[in-house]
């Protein structure tokens, strides 16, 4: 036992003198704090490549023609905002305005209709037990997984047969199915509305109808905004079907127009450039306006199905 001692006490000081240290282990609070500085890193990142397009736009649209092509991209050269609003509310004949109310009407309207239906539905395959209930469930969430692209040309030629082409109801009618609305209505349902207080209410004499108006819609409020918002960013930022089912250019849609006008310079050497940067930004304040309404509604929803 001494002999070995001897070797430990020898074997210690020889590490001592060629200067080397044992590992620790860091504390918990380091390693927070590492995690920590990463995490923030990557947000600002993040955020810094987000937000570059949209201080690009942001500088662009308060530039004149000659500004917008013989300066910087990324910075101010002079203040033009105003008279490139007053220019493209004025442009034949106000006919952005036309394209605004459009793409209003379509989201608006469209998506409320869309997420009526996609709680309706939701509720029914959370809380109604039918034969097929499963096959129906499958065949909702096979639907949301195909691609929008891919329905347009069927979509056309449903609504030419039946003369729906160049009319608003060619794009309120695809926007009123949504199975991914539904999908996630199901989701909120199970979640919120309880078997024993639907069963209450039927005891009570409630029809079904009162039951849903008067006591699912209430208590899903939180997921019907979620799904609201979802449909209407979707509508709004729509290109392909608009491009497809809407001919005549009192139909467009706002961001079908700026495509129109972005394309007048190739066909007729006139140059809205200009004009269809201003378009795009204002056509981000409907959409910002309701993140920030709503956000609170959209936060809660997407983390509870994000749990489910």
């Amino acid at each position: 036992m001494a002999l070995t001692d001897d070797r430990k006490d020898t074997t210690t000081r020889r590490i001592a003198a060629r200067g080397v240290r044992r590992m620790t282990r860091p504390d918990a609070a380091s390693r927070g704090r590492g995690g920590q500085r990463f995490l923030l890193i990557g947000l600002v990142l993040a955020s810094v490549y987000s937000l570059f397009p949209v201080w690009w736009l942001v500088v662009a649209a308060t530039k004149d023609r000659t500004g917008l092509y013989q300066s910087t991209g990324l910075w101010f050269s002079g203040w033009h905002l105003w008279d490139n609003v007053r220019q493209l509310f004025t442009y034949e004949d106000g006919i952005f305005l036309r394209w605004t109310a459009n793409s209003l009407l379509y989201a608006g309207v469209g998506s409320l209709g869309g997420t009526l239906i996609a709680l309706a539905t939701g509720y029914g395959l959370a809380r109604f037990d039918f034969p097929g209930r499963n096959a129906v469930f499958a065949c909702v969430v096979g639907s949301f997984l195909i691609p929008i692209a891919l329905l347009t040309l069927p979509l056309y030629l449903l609504f030419s047969a039946i003369g729906m082409v160049d009319t608003p109801w060619a794009m309120l009618i695809p926007c009123l199915i949504n199975p991914f609305s539904v999908y996630l209505a199901k989701v909120y349902t199970e979640a919120v509305v309880p078997f024993e207080l639907l069963e209450a209410a039927r005891i009570d004499g409630a029809g079904e109808l009162r039951i849903f108006f008067s006591i699912v819609l209430r208590m899903m409020t939180t997921g019907g905004a979620t799904v609201f918002l979802l449909a209407f960013v979707n509508t709004w930022n729509a290109f392909f079907l608009p491009l497809t089912v809407l001919r005549g250019e009192e139909n467009w849609t706002l961001n079908l127009g700026l495509y129109n006008w972005s394309g007048k310079r190739l066909e007729s050497g006139v140059d809205l450039t200009s004009l269809v940067l201003t378009g795009a930004l204002l056509s981000i304040l409907p959409m910002a306006i309701m993140m920030v309404a709503m956000r609170r509604y959209w936060r809660t929803g997407v983390t509870l199905g994000a749990l489910k």
